[in-house]
């Protein structure tokens, strides 16, 4: 079976669920529906599969019809598709990249906002301006994406940087591509309070989690402990002075977060809870994926943060990638430029799935 008939066979699959939830769409009471807004959301997605489809089926049938009169006997015809083949076929090979990455996609979160949780491991003050810095770098890749990046949650460093940062991004594939950088981040650099200026190695985790709507994950209350404390650390007029700050712990798990981003301590409780949705639903989402076949386990790059996932060498200007072996530029990545490690990360995910079909 060709690649092309592989694709199709996806594809109608994929029309098949497009019509069904047209037809639920179109119900008089369908708004009124609890599912409706997700009705809604699946289908946008389907829409970045059967639009990229009808391309690529056009496309093929160009490139037939153009090989064809090159073996006609038409000299004008030949010469014409001798000079519009190559054009034809260099759309449709990045046409099929973006048809294969969504037809092989295994994730039903692929495609909604991202939580980024970037959080200081060993190392001390440094780890913590480093997560700094990492926070840094994932806010200038967004700004290049247009996405919108806020602040969920922090716990800020004495010495500067953060223990903690949480992160929300939204944008077209914001957890799409950020779910590649879940795993252990390692520094290796000279501290700015290093007076002898020997190398220390420090280390960051990093979990990208998807955000999940009430309706894809229910809370229940009685398994919630939700605190109202006053807010601490740096954080402007209101740190202090009023009980703002909300704390959530979910009993049975021990899971628990803060936030006190907001001087409403109704948003700041809002907050919270989409934060604790979001971490438990990830651990069902990382059962789920246990379960799954052999090509879970071939893809690069398993959202388990703690394998460790890359290494920054300052004095080398380097940033090593260890699931492609490949390196890239410190200052290029430093400056949120890392879209040519994602491309990478793509590519090797998009070989492996092939691998397993």
């Amino acid at each position: 079976m060709s690649l092309v008939d592989t694709l199709r066979g996806r594809v109608s699959e994929v029309e098949a669920r497009q019509k069904d939830l047209e037809t639920k769409l179109a119900e008089p009471s369908a708004s009124s529906q609890p599912e409706f807004q997700s009705w809604l959301r699946e289908l946008g997605t389907l829409h970045k599969v059967l639009g990229p489809w009808q391309e690529y089926t056009a496309l093929d049938e160009e490139i037939c019809e153009a090989k064809e009169f090159m073996r006609g006997k038409d000299a004008e015809m030949k010469e014409l598709a001798e000079l519009e083949l190559p054009e034809l076929e260099e759309r449709f090979a990045e046409v099929e990249k973006v048809i294969l990455d969504r037809v092989l996609e295994d994730d039903p979160d692929a495609d909604k906002p991202a939580l980024m949780e970037i959080r200081a491991g060993a190392g001390g003050d440094e780890a913590a301006l480093f997560a700094g810095d990492m926070a840094k770098i994932y806010q200038k890749f967004a700004a290049l994406r247009n996405w919108t990046m806020e602040i969920v949650a922090e716990s800020r460093s004495e010495a500067g940087g953060y223990k903690e940062i949480v992160l929300k991004v939204t944008g077209d594939d914001a957890f799409r591509l950020l779910r590649y950088e879940s795993g252990g981040h390692r520094v290796q650099r000279v501290p700015a309070t290093e007076t002898q200026g020997r190398i220390h190695t420090s280390a960051v985790t990093v979990a990208v989690m998807p955000e999940v709507e009430e309706l894809d994950y229910q809370l229940d209350e009685e398994e919630l402990e939700i605190t109202a404390m006053r807010s601490s650390g740096p954080g402007g007029q209101h740190v202090n002075k009023t009980s703002s700050a909300i704390r959530v712990i979910h009993l049975p798990t021990g899971l628990q977060v803060k936030c006190q981003e907001d001087s409403s301590q109704l948003r700041n409780k809002a907050r919270a809870l989409d934060l604790l949705r979001a971490k438990l639903y990830e651990i069902e989402r990382q059962k789920l994926d246990d379960e799954r076949s052999e090509m879970r386990r071939t893809q690069v790059g398993t959202g388990d943060r703690s394998q460790r996932i890359r290494t920054y060498n300052y004095p080398q200007n380097r940033v090593t990638d260890h699931r492609l072996g490949e390196s890239f530029s410190l200052e290029k990545v430093s400056e949120g430029l890392i879209d040519a490690i994602f491309e990478a990360l793509i590519l090797a995910d998009r070989e492996a799935k092939l691998a397993a079909l």
